[in-house]
């Protein structure tokens, strides 16, 4: 018998008891013969792929303020058990499993058994970690669902965890919202962001199932060196307001989860609001250049403020044409969006094509909207309020999808995310 090394949990777990908790094909496969986790290998990168890998363990999660990627696969999950101690393993699980995968591993070591489905499903074996970066949230069904307290935790949900009012405008499909957790991968390459969420899908198999699930991309690196703002699907340039994220007082301010929002383990972890909008892009086709200009209130070419000349100039609000009418539209979305400027938020967007919509030939393909904050009460949700409301660019947009979740503070090496929680 080959000597057992060093289980991953922290308390002794028989291969038994896992495959009665997450069934085969689970936790189950990433068990060894001898029914113990087989430790990871230590496998440093070679020399000319460290650029490639963004660091997984640290204060907070990479993937918030990580410089975006050129692809995302986000998926929303149900957890299926109904034990808080099952999913604490399960994020122990996922944080190596996370962790090896971030820098250009497979999702575990194999167990040397040919007679067993392989650990890891192996379509990146050859690829770089592609700056493989996974994020992980808590949605507010997690602490309480239909007023149950499915785990004993609904007293250690944050008051900032929202559910989100029905906006204006609205269409929202439920196959589209919410999820008791999300699994947030980004990468410069679709097939790395896709196996990182399969492989973990897989390894929670039994703990937690797919509730809905959505791939993006932006353009890519190679097409854009300069790595400038990317554009959305209307052609426009999105998250030039973005706040700094190198200024760490800001980000602070933002995005960042202090010890004063009363919430302790939340600290240095950030909310997370996922809107997904479906663009109706054969009337946008149709739409003429002025007109498009007029409603995002800034030039498409340049993408910048309808009367300047550069993407990061000031917006000047109070500019009037000789009419006497805004340069800046009332009604436009930059104008809307801005509000008095004291809410921020971060945006970390990804375009999506989804192939035909129905029998019409209508395309489907609009905007993964992401948005990191400290509080979407007092951030998000004042800001959407005004562009539902008021928006010229809702003719040709319509939200169909919506969820908010809890991203946890990052994890020491040692640790798992969730740790604070669980």
């Amino acid at each position: 018998m080959k000597q057992e090394k060093e289980n991953f949990f922290s308390e002794p777990i028989s291969r038994r008891d896992v495959l009665k908790l997450t069934g085969v094909g689970g936790l189950g496969l990433m068990l060894g013969t001898s029914g113990t986790w087989l430790a990871s290998k230590t496998l440093l990168a070679k020399p000319q792929d460290r650029a490639n890998i963004v660091p997984f363990h640290g204060e907070h999660q990479a993937g918030i303020i990580t410089p975006a990627q050129d692809f995302v696969c986000f998926a929303a999950l149900d957890i299926v058990t109904s034990k808080l101690s099952d999913i604490k393993e399960l994020f122990r699980v996922w944080t190596d499993a996370a962790a090896r995968m971030s820098t250009g591993q497979t999702a575990g070591d194999e167990s040397g058994e040919a007679l067993l489905p392989p650990t890891d499903t192996g379509e990146v074996v050859g690829l770089s970690a592609s700056r493989l970066t996974i994020t992980f949230g808590a949605g507010s069904t997690l602490f309480q669902k239909e007023g149950i307290d499915r785990f004993g935790i609904a007293s250690k949900r944050p008051s900032k965890l929202i559910d989100l009012p029905l906006f204006s405008g609205d269409n929202l499909q439920s196959e589209w919202c919410g999820g008791d957790l999300c699994i947030q991968a980004c990468a410069d390459d679709p097939q790395v962001a896709f196996h990182a969420v399969r492989n973990l899908i897989r390894i929670g198999r039994g703990f937690v199932t797919v509730k809905w699930m959505q791939s993006g991309f932006q353009r890519t690196s190679q097409s854009d060196p300069k790595k400038g703002t990317p554009r959305n699907l209307l052609g426009f340039k999105d998250g030039t307001a973005n706040p700094n994220v190198h200024d760490v007082q800001k980000m602070n301010q933002v995005v960042w989860s202090q010890t004063s929002d009363q919430t302790p383990w939340m600290v240095k972890g950030s909310y997370m609001v996922v809107r997904r909008v479906q663009f109706r892009v054969e009337a946008w086709d149709r739409t003429n250049l002025q007109e498009e200009e007029s409603i995002f209130g800034r030039h498409r070419q340049s993408g910048a403020p309808l009367g300047m000349k550069g993407e990061f100039d000031k917006l000047d609000l109070e500019k009037k044409n000789p009419d006497g009418t805004y340069v800046i539209p009332e009604d436009s979305h930059v104008r809307l969006a801005r509000g008095n400027g004291k809410a921020e938020i971060l945006r970390r967007s990804y375009s999506y094509t989804n192939g035909l919509l129905d029998k019409t030939g209508q395309i489907d393909a609009g905007l993964l909207f992401i948005c990191f904050q400290r509080d979407p009460k007092r951030q998000f949700v004042p800001m959407q309020t005004r562009l539902a409301n008021s928006d010229r660019l809702n003719e040709y947009i319509v939200h169909v999808g919506s969820a908010v979740f809890a991203c946890f503070p990052g994890a020491k090496k040692g640790g798992y995310i969730g740790g604070t929680l669980f």
